[in-house]
């Protein structure tokens, strides 16, 4: 990659930067489990509630909202995350990618469809809010990063070169959406979920870790 052609490095969070283990063991399993316990039913039919809600609303903001998952499931979503808190975890080499963007001057942003909720129990765990000029949530401007209003606004409140920019996602739909706002430099990784397999046929550039495109100093400043 060469770093020279980048201004701005917009990073997703769950599957980019964090592990997607907590997510998929939290919503397909932990979720399910505990569902079933409280409301007295078998995990096979907790399953296949959830399941059917999950499909019924994906890619739409309230599918990454959890103040519509306490409503709709009358359950306290982050107390119930707070359970399996342990299973939050940084992907190997982020935090010295992060080092070397901020090192390299340039302006790096999360940009999350994550509830704020959420967010906030990551960084918790995992703090990286020190290495990043800001923090995005999509709900605060009511849409997701698969649309293209999401965009608009984060180019109105973070001004950027959209094709001097840089976007990691772990998600092709939204990868998409990044593709048609013009976004210049898109990639995904291969293993989102340390516990699932690589992932083959990817539409868009791959990486395993980020150790792969870690910047550089240039040979006149490098010690």
């Amino acid at each position: 990659m060469n770093w020279r052609d980048i201004d701005t490095v917009l990073l997703d969070m769950d599957g980019t930067l964090l592990d997607l283990h907590f997510d998929n063991f939290f919503w397909l399993h932990h979720l399910p489990r505990r569902y079933s316990e409280i409301n007295d039913i078998s995990i096979e039919l907790a399953s296949q509630r959830l399941n059917d809600r999950y499909e019924e609303i994906r890619g739409s903001l309230d599918w990454y909202c959890l103040d519509y998952w306490r409503e709709q499931l009358q359950l306290d979503i982050v107390a119930l995350k707070r359970e399996i808190f342990h299973l939050i975890a940084v992907r190997p080499h982020v935090e010295a990618f992060l080092a070397a963007l901020q090192t390299q001057g340039k302006q790096v942003i999360l940009v999350t469809n994550a509830h704020r909720d959420s967010l906030e129990l990551k960084m918790e765990k995992i703090d990286l809010r020190p290495w990043f000029n800001a923090l995005v949530v999509s709900h605060d401007y009511r849409q997701p990063k698969e649309s293209q209003a999401f965009w608009q606004q984060l180019q109105a409140e973070h001004s950027f070169d959209a094709e001097r920019t840089l976007f990691v996602d772990d998600t092709e739909a939204i990868l998409a959406s990044a593709e048609r706002f013009g976004i210049g430099h898109l990639l995904t990784l291969s293993q989102p979920d340390s516990q699932a397999a690589l992932r083959q046929g990817l539409r868009y550039p791959q990486i395993h870790h980020f150790d792969e495109i870690m910047p550089v100093l240039p040979a006149s400043t490098a010690r």
